[in-house]
């Protein structure tokens, strides 16, 4: 093989014996092995699909590791090792398999591949390269991913056929949910579905279109082909693609029984304003969950509320004079006895990192935390100390609200800690549950606590009517961009068909910035509104 550049740089023998090291040589096998489970699985039947992984190298970031991919056009359960690409980081070939006897075709990479080939049109290629990234490339690209598998399996192409009009495949309160990235069982899985072309290279744009589009996304659908599943690691991406595939299945299935995968309680598929009986999966009509007033003049269409919690779902009292005393006396006792454990160790490097910006901008109450070489008691104490500062100060910050949410697990798991939530609150959960909108919570404390709160209320388990929770990983409460993530999030059509319920001024208006609907929560204990502030209120859910 003839010397080649990979990042400017020509490589030469010892770059050549790089190539044929270890490190790739595994990967190769592991691509190897890796798709003849695929094949049994009947994701790369018929020589489709694919499967690329980055070299792994510690000593190599990981946008500059080497890739390496399976061929297009094979029979992937009988690859071999030396049967496989190897490219450099911008999808430019450095090593290529040798042909073998017919029957055999020549070797060729995958469309999914890198988009310089010598025996295409000059047309195609130079459509190609202004394309500038494969379709692996634009998860590498754009989500620094580890690997990508390309999957051609049936369910994955049914469950784009339901509603050929549907932009978006949508499921909740599945187990299987927890296996996909930055999801859990309580929220709304949305996978967004873009439309097939005859070669597969022209989906690059529409794909790279929906990986921005869906920022939490680890997946894309492409219709009646299959789809494209990203991980960071190897391990990361086939776990999510066997949870993918077994989430079709099953939306499949509810969908054959009448029932729809995207409410909570998976009950019988609702009709559409149009009449139109609505798939659930693959919805991509809007529906109109609003009631008629007596005016006769219709509330605006609604497809979801978010709820705040404190002074909009729960007393503010609750909070302040409960929840946060728990936190605060309980800190020491808790990191004490949990000091070992990952979770805590997390939540103490949160910590460290916070109380560390603290110190450099001069934020009153913060004092240094010793190494964990001065002892467990020291750096506990230290702790103790920064929490019960951040606290007093209702302060907005992960690190705090993360450490919050543990402790607080502790006292419900204990029946130290009731959640409350005012008495209007079940009532209208369940109206807007069975009218079909979709309920969700945003708030500055956990999604940990916000669960632990709904799950343990004084009206019992209140998880069964909501379908998701947002805290300020999304971003900050007061600023308009946050809602915005979450109108992404909630794969709505427009912001307006968002109803966010608040009792802060603030967020009311950065809500309303991103064009959401707003109400403010009048609630007792509630802080005074500005005058003149022109939203609508509400004293109670069942308003609404």
């Amino acid at each position: 093989m003839a010397a080649v550049a990979v990042n400017g740089l020509k490589l030469g023998t010892t770059s050549q014996a790089y190539l044929e090291g270890k490190a790739v040589s595994d990967t190769k096998v592991l691509i190897s092995d890796l798709c003849r489970q695929f094949y049994n699985l009947g994701w790369v039947s018929g020589t489709g699909g694919s499967i690329t992984i980055k070299v792994h190298d510690d000593s190599i970031p990981k946008p500059e590791q080497l890739v390496v991919m399976s061929p297009s056009g094979v029979q992937k359960e009988r690859m071999v090792p030396e049967d496989m690409y190897v490219l450099s980081p911008n999808g430019s070939v450095l090593c290529t398999p040798s042909p073998k006897p017919y029957p055999h075709k020549p070797p060729k990479c995958s469309d999914c591949g890198p988009l310089f080939m010598k025996n295409v049109a000059k047309r195609r290629l130079i459509l190609r390269r202004e394309m500038s990234r494969n379709l692996s490339y634009k998860a590498y690209e754009m989500r620094n991913a580890g690997a990508v598998i390309h999957s051609h399996g049936m369910e994955s192409c049914l469950v784009t056929m339901i509603n050929p009009n549907a932009k978006e495949f949508r499921i909740t309160h599945m187990e299987m949910i927890k296996g996909i990235k930055g999801h859990g069982y309580y929220d709304e899985l949305v996978v967004p579905i873009i439309e097939n072309t005859a070669y597969e290279y022209e989906l690059t744009e529409s794909l790279a279109k929906a990986i921005e589009a869906y920022p939490k996304t680890t997946a894309v659908l492409v219709r009646n082909h299959g789809i494209y599943i990203w991980g960071d690691s190897w391990i990361n991406a086939k776990t999510q693609a066997e949870c993918y595939h077994y989430l079709f299945e099953a939306a499949i299935k509810l969908h054959q029984l009448g029932l729809d995968p995207t409410t909570p309680n998976h009950g019988p598929i609702k009709q559409n304003v149009k009449g139109v009986s609505g798939s659930g999966i693959c919805r991509n009509v809007s529906v109109n969950a609003g009631n008629a007033a007596s005016d006769n003049k219709s509330e605006p269409s609604r497809r979801c509320i978010v709820l705040d919690i404190e002074g909009t779902t729960t007393p503010i009292s609750f909070v302040t004079d409960v929840l946060f005393p728990y936190a605060r006396n309980n800190v020491g006792r808790h990191l004490s006895a949990t000091y070992d454990t990952e979770e805590t160790q997390d939540d103490i490097k949160l910590l460290r990192f916070q109380v560390q910006e603290d110190l450099e901008k001069g934020v009153a109450g913060a004092v240094p935390i010793p190494s964990d070489d001065a002892g467990k008691e020291e750096v506990v104490e230290a702790l103790v100390a920064n929490v019960d500062s951040m606290i007093k100060a209702d302060r907005k910050i992960t690190a705090l609200k993360q450490l919050q949410g543990h402790i607080w697990r502790t006292g419900f798991e204990k029946n130290e800690l009731t959640g409350v939530v005012f008495d209007d609150v079940p009532e209208a959960l369940k109206k807007w549950h069975d009218s079909g909108i979709k309920v969700y919570i945003y708030s500055s404390g956990s999604r940990l606590a916000q669960r632990l709160i709904f799950g343990n209320s004084n009206y019992g388990d209140l998880r069964e009517y909501l379908s998701g929770f947002f805290d300020t990983t999304v971003g900050n409460k007061r600023e308009s961009s946050s809602y915005a993530e979450i109108v992404q999030s909630v794969g709505v059509d427009k912001p307006s068909e968002v109803l966010f319920v608040t009792d802060v001024f603030q967020e009311a208006a950065a809500a309303k910035a991103a064009g959401l609907e707003v109400i403010v929560s009048i609630r007792p204990g509630n802080g005074a509104l500005p005058e003149n502030h022109g939203f609508k209120t509400i004293t109670s859910f069942l308003e609404v």
